[in-house]
């Protein structure tokens, strides 16, 4: 596990002309096009302010074929299309390169059923889940889950539809409110010890994060909206747990061929275990995302962290 700061490049020697003319894609029409908006701009601003000659680019206002008029592309397009493989799939068949997965990785990392069939495969400890049908017996896994425990759309992320159920026989009512989202719905076991993040760069592995919110639980409005959200970097995990930590992480971003960036999201049991819960292949670069901040407190400021991250695309060029 490699600690950031030894092995990543020198920022301060890069020549910003080698990147040629980058688009900064967000925003879309998905139901985070607002979260994408602000994660572009803060890119945006950063690029500029270091020299690059980058654009913004909304696939909501611009013919995404217009792509093809840029030398390489900055994603930050959060969730459908943007995060499930679709845009990488487009830039692929471009010959573009582009910031962080592949097709085949975004995919799997999008679907959070399928990806943990992967970890579960691989012995990675995962969060006890079952997938929700419409003859499930909603009564009998609450009773073996417990309360409370979470339902979410296995496709979406930013806490989209997640839900916590509390009261007995709140389950079968909520399930049916979940399906027009695509792809499975999946009932969790609360796990209760604490709320981690752990970021990487490629095999460089950033502090870990504690998150705590004020809600009940991180939902869309504590990630997003609220202030009062505490996050603990350095966090309270011991230097052991701390490397377990980043080995688990590297294991589930090698498990699924990521590449370039992404954030790993952990639950913590109150026997101290470690659970992998999911991971983000566009994770967000708003002013309260949680890479930025991991990040600095390893000494890499903003606008040198989007230079690393963009710096991966030259190897492709």
């Amino acid at each position: 596990m490699n600690n950031v700061g030894v092995n990543s490049m020198n920022v301060k020697n890069m020549d910003m002309k080698n990147f040629g003319k980058v688009a900064v894609v967000c925003g879309g029409i998905g139901v985070e096009r607002e979260v994408s908006l602000n994660s572009g701009k803060a890119v945006l601003n950063a690029l500029l302010a270091k020299g690059v000659d980058a654009y913004h680019f909304d696939p909501k206002d611009t013919d995404i074929l217009e792509l093809r008029k840029y030398d390489r592309v900055f994603n930050v397009l959060h969730g459908t299309f943007g995060e499930d493989g679709g845009l990488q799939g487009m830039l692929d068949s471009f010959n573009i390169p582009y910031t962080g997965s592949g097709v085949l990785a975004s995919a799997i990392a999008m679907d959070k059923f399928r990806c943990r069939l992967i970890w579960q495969a691989l012995d990675l400890p995962n969060v006890p889940y079952v997938v929700l049908h419409d003859d499930s017996d909603f009564d009998s896994l609450e009773r073996e889950f417990g309360l409370p425990l979470f339902v979410k759309p296995a496709a979406e992320g930013s806490s989209v539809g997640v839900v916590m159920v509390e009261n007995q026989g709140d389950l079968a009512k909520i399930y049916p409110t979940l399906k027009h989202y695509h792809g499975e719905i999946l009932a969790e076991k609360a796990i209760t010890g604490g709320e981690y993040t752990l970021s990487l760069l490629d095999d460089q592995v950033l502090p870990s994060i504690r998150i705590i919110p004020k809600n009940k639980f991180y939902d869309y409005e504590a990630k997003y909206l609220r202030d009062d959200t505490i996050y603990q970097c350095p966090s309270d995990l011991t230097i052991d747990q701390e490397k377990q930590m980043g080995d688990l992480a590297l294991r589930a971003f090698h498990a699924i061929g990521g590449r370039g960036w992404s954030r790993v999201d952990f639950l913590k049991g109150d026997d101290n275990k470690l659970y992998v819960l999911e991971i983000n292949t566009v994770p967000g670069m708003t002013d309260h995302s949680l890479i930025p901040m991991a990040a600095k407190q390893a000494g890499i400021e903003f606008a040198d962290l989007c230079l690393l991250i963009l710096a991966k695309t030259l190897a492709e060029t």
